[in-house]
């Protein structure tokens, strides 16, 4: 298929480009590179600009011939969408709005929407499915699920077929060491773990020690970012090949704390994680693991990939790029 990848110069997003591209898709990234790197898409064309931008996006997918839009681009940082709000429903609604009028003129007819758990909110069950209520406790969630929302009546009004994917925490590199993650500021767990070994960052916080969890920190069910790829992949080749729109969460189904992690990574690399106690941060939340059996049964998704997997992909791509894409 031809597919445009928004967001594709992204974390996320460019290892999804890079699974396309193994399964001889034909991609094109829209990146404004405000967070995504030029480097990590490698040889595939990457045209600069925003998904605001509805003429850009309608003469690229005429340009291109494009069948189907895999959307990555967000603003994506918890604490910050609490303390900036409006910029998060400017660049992920009303961005995310120009871009659905522009697919719908086009006559795209195929969409995934690269969405989070964060729609979920607060968790009501050990496990959360696909069922559970969306209250979300942040703009970010909040905004995600608004997009959802959008795309449900797009695919009544329009026959817009599309695929939501409530993927958990990804983490991990591309096994190869020449993609990661990569953000400026950085506020994932496992990029600061990996930080701090290299003394690029003086020492690992661990924000809140008080949850009501095994350990007191929190737990989170953490993906290789390469299974959230192939999820996507999946969700791509599903939503051409069956009518209706569906919502699909990616996850292990197993909960892992914030200090687990950091054992898992010590286990991994053989090195060991200086860290402290910080207080809580806004938004978060104790606990949150997916129910994976819907995108198993429906998909035939199954994630391959261990967090020592992850870890050990990641402390692979840092070593080579110490500081990143540079």
């Amino acid at each position: 298929m031809n597919i445009l990848v928004t967001g594709g110069a992204g974390y996320i997003g460019c290892h999804a480009v890079r699974a396309l591209v193994r399964k001889n898709h034909q991609v094109t990234v829209l990146d404004d590179l405000s967070a995504g790197h030029r480097q990590a898409v490698g040889n595939v064309e990457l045209v600069r600009g925003s998904t605001g931008d509805k003429e850009l996006i309608k003469k690229l997918c005429l340009d291109h011939n494009i069948e189907a839009v895999m959307h990555f681009a967000a603003s994506s940082l918890v604490g910050e969408s609490v303390r900036s709000p409006g910029d998060y429903y400017r660049n992920n609604v009303v961005n995310g709005l120009a871009l659905l009028d522009a697919v719908v003129e086009s006559k795209v007819g195929f969409f995934v929407f690269s969405s989070t758990a964060a729609v979920y909110g607060e968790p009501q069950n050990r496990q959360i499915t696909e069922e559970h209520a969306t209250m979300p406790l942040n703009p970010y969630g909040a905004t995600k699920l608004a997009l959802e929302g959008a795309l449900r009546w797009y695919g009544e009004a329009y026959g817009l077929r599309y695929t939501s994917l409530r993927y958990f925490n990804a983490v991990g590199a591309d096994p190869e060491g020449d993609i990661g993650e990569d953000h400026t500021p950085e506020t994932h767990l496992l990029p600061l773990v990996l930080k701090t070994v290299l003394g690029l960052h003086p020492r690992l916080e661990v924000f809140g020690v008080d949850y009501p969890t095994t350990d007191g920190t929190c737990v989170r069910d953490y993906i290789h970012v390469a299974d959230v790829a192939k999820g996507h992949v999946s969700a791509i080749e599903y939503v051409k090949n069956n009518p209706g729109t569906s919502v699909f969460n990616l996850g292990t189904g197993i909960g892992t704390s914030v200090l687990e992690l950091v054992r898992a990574f010590e286990r991994a690399s053989g090195v060991a994680v200086s860290w402290r106690m910080a207080g809580r941060r806004a938004g978060d939340l104790p606990k949150t693991y997916a129910a994976t059996e819907k995108a198993k049964r429906v998909l035939g998704w199954v994630t391959e990939k261990t967090i020592e997997d992850a870890c050990a992909d990641s402390w692979r791509w840092q070593s080579k790029n110490p500081n990143g894409y540079e």
